[in-house]
């Protein structure tokens, strides 16, 4: 996908733009908590994979966000209207490869997409990391070993404007069940209000499986 070109001379954010661009570090990262009782109830009876409607949930975040679909290369910025996931997938090994799924809204056609994508990386595939020309995409991660409060990733450089989500171990509180999820970007597109909308769609989507 190309994108539409977001026109600086317009944009609200051209200012906070340019600023952030001269910073040698301006990625950000956030954790929260997510509930995820509804999902821990439902996925016996339903047999919904955590893992699957997760992913689904987190790209209905970053598609009700469009400053999580905005990348930039020089000062040329650009607008997504679908983004690619591309979450690790764990080998039975403990290594891992990257695969890339379209995003859905229908939550079952994702699902059966994303199954599908899996395993065909499960039936061998090279690491398939993004060479840097796929710009319509986000990249995620579940570490379901740890329950953790902060999270940091590694970033091949200042310019790099791929937002990153990981999340960790499902765990109970309460009566139910929830998790840390961290959203990582770059400041030049991205505030802290944005985040917080990000993480409030995917809370919604995780309460409505």
């Amino acid at each position: 996908m190309m994108g539409r070109a977001v026109d600086l001379k317009s944009w609200p954010r051209a200012e906070q733009f340019r600023l952030f661009r001269t910073y040698a570090r301006p990625h950000y990262a956030i954790t929260t908590r997510i509930v995820v009782s509804r999902l821990m109830a439902e996925h016996g009876e339903r047999n919904l994979s955590p893992f699957r409607t997760t992913l689904h949930a987190i790209g209905a975040g970053l598609h009700a966000v469009p400053e999580l679909r905005m990348r930039f290369k020089g000062d040329k910025v650009r607008l997504y209207d679908r983004l690619l996931l591309s979450p690790t997938i764990p080998l039975e090994n403990g290594d891992f490869r990257y695969t890339y799924m379209a995003w859905n809204p229908d939550r079952a056609r994702f699902d059966r997409h994303a199954a599908e994508k899996i395993e065909e990386v499960r039936a061998g595939v090279p690491l398939n990391a993004n060479d840097g020309t796929v710009e319509d995409v986000a990249y995620l991660s579940c570490l379901p070993w740890l329950d953790y409060t902060s999270l940091d990733n590694a970033l091949p450089g200042s310019d790099d404007c791929i937002p990153r989500v990981s999340w960790g171990k499902i765990v109970p509180k309460g009566d139910g069940h929830d998790m840390a999820m961290t959203l990582q970007v770059h400041h030049a597109l991205v505030d802290g209000l944005q985040v917080a909308r990000f993480f409030e769609a995917t809370q919604a989507a995780l309460d409505s499986v």
